[in-house]
């Protein structure tokens, strides 16, 4: 779409912008919900359909198409337009859940949660790209607070609803919830959007770089999602994997400097606030993730906690990441230098992260919540911060592309940190031990090392964030010229 130069920007109202942020959330409760609701279901699935080989496809097939396809959703919405894209991922995920209500084999399904990876993407981009779009600055805290009500409300809801309809209803209904919600927020931001101020320039695809993009990707995906799983991370199959990846990243790397126009312009890759928010959300969501999936594994091993109970146990930790998010946000616009939120935040992780990897098999119940959860309270504050952040430090024009860039980064660093602490746990050296719910002293030296590398994983982020300093909250967004109209 061209841009013109010196046509007037189109003004929101207040009522207006309320609008497309419930439109916004709606659509950010399709995302959320769904990395919550469908694990208690898996097993189910599994049954009825007759396969359990292929049940790690539906997370899988999310994670892989999710992940790949975020930073085309950036690029293409800097050409083409937020509004467009928004309603191309709701329209893709409702159509992938419809799909995957009505599969009736595993790799049906497995195809249809790629369908609704397409839109997942987009629903995680374009939501934070459109409220950089519509909010000023010094606003955006408070509105990414009422995100962060989203992702309580997906995590308290999404694992009590997934198991009670697996178990008493039928497991299709989980996908059926999504039509609904889909819609909605369709409605609501479809026609809102409209009036939202444009701010593409006219670019050009790289479609070369973006097929290296998605190849190098996707094969890191699917490395990290079969490595200790399907194959052995030293088997033929995977080394060749892991070498076509890291040859696909090479070509990328060559591309971006070669191309006229790269898919990632070399401006955002320069700006050192996108750099080094990206790269640390990813060295945090490493360690973060990692630590989150095998909680209950540790609760479990080391203080000798039932299914049940583990489950119970590990709930202040996966809350206490949003509370920190929640408090940092209410905070943000009360102190100049904001990134000590983050910085103190991460500090105090890795200290209890390091306390816990030095603790002994005797420590009681509260003694082993009290870190995991400073751990928790301690990462949330680095999500909202650095996503204002990057919207502060980015010209709207390049906004989409910007933000794609550090869903991305946060994406792959989830996917590792799951691989590399499922290594420790599932290949190491004390995974017999683990099994045969031996002496809880020798299963805590496992720990001891996820612990360790968890904290390091920190403070490679607090380095990242050490480095720069964080831009200043303006009043209103950045100014340059508009079209109006969508």
């Amino acid at each position: 779409m061209p841009h013109v130069e010196g046509t007037a920007s189109s003004e929101l109202s207040e009522r207006d912008v309320r609008a497309i942020l419930w439109g916004l959330m709606l659509a950010q409760m399709l995302a959320a919900l769904d990395t919550t609701i469908v694990g208690p279901a898996m097993t189910t699935i599994g049954r009825d359909l007759g396969d359990y080989a292929n049940l790690p496809w539906i997370v899988t097939a999310y994670l892989l198409v999710s992940t790949t396809l975020t930073p085309l959703y950036g690029k293409l919405s800097d050409i083409h337009g937020r509004r467009v894209l928004l309603l191309i991922a709701i329209g893709s995920f409702v159509a992938g859940s419809i799909a995957c209500a009505l599969s009736r084999s595993m790799v049906f399904l497995a195809f249809s949660r790629g369908l609704q990876g397409i839109g997942g993407a987009g629903v995680t981009a374009m939501t934070m790209t459109i409220m950089g779009d519509i909010v000023p600055p010094r606003d955006r805290p408070k509105y990414q607070f009422y995100i962060s009500i989203v992702w309580i409300a997906a995590n308290l809801a999404g694992p009590i609803l997934g198991g009670y309809i697996a178990g008493r209803l039928h497991w299709s209904l989980i996908f059926w919830i999504n039509v609904p919600l889909g819609l909605a927020a369709w409605a609501v931001t479809s026609g809102r959007l409209k009036a939202m101020p444009r701010r593409e320039r006219p670019h050009r695809l790289d479609l070369i770089g973006a097929a290296l993009l998605i190849s190098a990707s996707a094969s890191t995906m699917l490395g990290l999602s079969w490595g200790g799983q399907r194959y052995a991370w030293t088997s033929p199959p995977l080394v060749a994997l892991f070498a076509a990846s890291a040859g696909f990243w090479a070509l990328l790397v060559w591309r971006q400097l070669a191309a006229r126009e790269p898919l990632i312009p070399l401006t955002v890759l320069s700006n050192r606030v996108v750099l080094a928010g990206s790269v640390a959300m990813g060295f945090a969501m490493a360690s973060y993730l990692g630590m989150a999936i095998y909680a209950p594994i540790y609760f479990q091993t080391v203080a000798g906690l039932s299914v049940t109970a583990a489950g119970a146990a590990s709930m202040p930790f996966m809350m206490g990441t949003t509370i920190g998010a929640a408090l940092s946000v209410r905070v943000m616009n009360k102190v100049e230098r904001y990134w000590i939120l983050p910085r103190a935040g991460l500090a105090l992780a890795a200290a209890s992260a390091l306390a816990l990897a030095f603790s002994t098999s005797r420590w009681s119940l509260m003694q082993m919540e009290l870190p995991l959860t400073l751990i928790a309270l301690g990462v949330g504050p680095i999500f909202p911060v650095i996503n204002v952040s990057v919207q502060s430090a980015t010209p709207p024009h390049e906004l989409g592309t910007s933000m794609s860039l550090l869903t991305f980064l946060r994406n792959i660093g989830a996917a590792l940190g799951v691989a590399m602490f499922g290594t420790i746990v599932v290949d190491g050296v004390a995974a017999g031990l683990l099994r045969a719910g031996g002496d809880p002293a020798l299963a805590s030296i496992t720990f001891r090392t996820i612990f360790i590398i968890a904290a390091l994983g920190f403070v490679v982020a607090f380095l990242c964030l050490s480095l720069v300093r964080e831009p200043p909250l303006r009043a209103a967004p950045l100014s340059e010229p508009t079209l109006a109209g969508e």
